[in-house]
């Protein structure tokens, strides 16, 4: 990873307690500076102390933040994203769940869900560039639904494989893959950011 991707890098886990062997956990150690947003304690069901616990960590952080969210993390970030002020340079989504259909047992049902504020899914437009990494035999996200939030979010839409829901029960383990993906999003995040100073300087 080059040197301008490892400042300022924030780990948002999904739904899950801390877990040594996952790719984010994994990502984090090798990374310098990282900060993961322990959120790992919370009811699966408190989605505004999640949101609140990502803002505390962005806000801590010295400048403009990229994001690394992984399942209903990557919700955590869109509901986030729809109320906060702080700078955020880029976002890496993998494989956010659809919540179009029951999860496992041990997750809140739907309906919970939605009365916790999770649904509906913000379909917003993201102020920062995105990549939404997405698996094609996600048991928690349909194909088709993922790529429609991704086209909401103006997210870059990338298919990895047969990737599970990319965590340990699915083979994941360390993620090499996470690496390219964010230089690639930084690579866009720069581009992106000389587009609008030149469209300033024209204007």
């Amino acid at each position: 990873m080059r040197m301008r991707e490892q400042q300022n890098i924030v780990i948002v886990p999904g739904l899950r307690g801390h877990v040594e062997k996952h790719w984010q956990t994994v990502l984090a150690a090798r990374l310098p500076g990282a900060r993961t947003v322990a959120s790992y304690d919370r009811d699966k069901r408190d989605l505004a102390g999640r949101v609140h616990d990502l803002e505390k960590v962005v806000e801590e952080a010295s400048g403009p933040v990229t994001i690394v969210a992984h399942s209903a993390g990557c919700l955590t970030t869109v509901h986030w994203a729809q109320s906060t002020s702080l700078p955020v340079r880029a976002a890496l989504l993998a494989t956010p769940p659809d919540l179009s259909r029951p999860l496992p047992a041990e997750y809140p049902s739907l309906w919970q869900l939605r009365a916790s504020g999770w649904l509906p899914i913000p379909r917003t437009r993201l102020p920062f560039t995105s990549i939404v990494a997405a698996s094609s035999n996600d048991p928690l996200g349909e194909e088709q639904q993922v790529r429609e939030l991704a086209d909401a979010w103006g997210s870059h839409y990338i298919e990895v494989g047969p990737v599970g829901h990319l965590n340990p029960a699915s083979g994941y383990g360390e993620w090499p893959l996470a690496v390219s993906l964010l230089d690639a999003l930084s690579d866009m995040a720069w581009g992106a950011s000389v587009l609008q100073s030149a469209d300033a300087l024209a204007h």
